[in-house]
This record gives structure tokens, C-alpha cells and sequence, in this order.
């Protein structure tokens, strides 16, 4: 994390940003938009990943990032379940609702996966360094 000069280079905030661009073009092409209440949650949580991912990195702590990343994590379970309201409501195909699937659990992994990391680090974040 210390070589890291800012979120930007992390993979999981790399592919939490695919996610919402996939969304969005999803969006974009369907009638999805027009479905208010779901494009609106589906758009929150993904977005919520991405967002959470930036802010927990910018706390400059590990305990504070392990938090948002838990955050996030959660944002991304959230996401899985509405594309499964997308899909039901036919606004994405199988194929793009198993792509959606896929992303989200990916990202689910690679977050807890990183969480763990954390927790076993020595380094405890910048804030910390006297």
C-alpha cells in the first residue's frame, strides 16, 4: 500500500469503475432508466464500491480503510442483487446478467481478499508515521 500514490492504482477501484460504466451502458440501451427506483439503487451501489474503495484509501489508515473496503464489500453484494431484479425484469440479457454476476463477485473476493491483507500488515497507514 505504501507504493500506491493513489486510489487510482488500485485493481479493485479499477473494476468497481468497469461495474458502473457496465451499468450505465446497460442503462443506456434498455428501458432500464425509465425504471426509476431500480436504475437509481442499481447506480447507488455500484457506485458505492468505487466511492467507498477511494474514501477508505484517502483515511490514510488501515483500520479506517478496512472499514470502508467492509462497506463496499457490502455495496457489492447489494449490486449482485439487483442485477438479479434487472435481469427478472428483462432489462439485460443472460449473457449481461451473467457478466453483472461475475463482476460483482470477482470484486466481492478480490475486496475480501485485500481486507485480509490488511489486517495482517505491519504497516498501519501514513497517518501513523510520526
Amino acid at each position: 500500500m505504501a507504493s500506491i500514490k493513489q486510489f487510482e492504482g488500485l485493481k479493485i477501484w479499477k473494476l468497481s469503475r468497469v461495474l458502473c460504466d457496465d451499468i450505465n451502458n446497460l442503462a443506456l440501451k434498455t428501458d432500464l432508466r425509465t425504471d426509476y427506483k431500480l436504475y437509481s439503487q442499481i447506480d447507488g451501489s455500484s457506485g458505492s464500491v468505487m466511492d467507498n474503495v477511494a474514501e477508505g484509501f484517502e483515511r490514510n489508515g488501515n483500520k479506517e480503510f478496512i472499514q470502508f473496503l467492509s462497506i463496499a464489500k457490502a455495496s457489492c453484494g447489494e449490486t449482485r442483487s439487483q442485477s438479479y431484479r434487472v435481469f427478472d425484469r428483462n432489462y439485460a440479457t443472460k449473457e449481461e446478467f451473467e457478466k453483472l454476476k461475475e463482476q460483482t463477485l470477482t470484486l466481492s473476493k478480490m475486496i475480501g481478499s485485500f481486507m485480509g491483507y490488511l489486517q495482517k500488515s505491519d504497516f498501519k497507514g501514513s497517518k501513523y508515521n510520526n
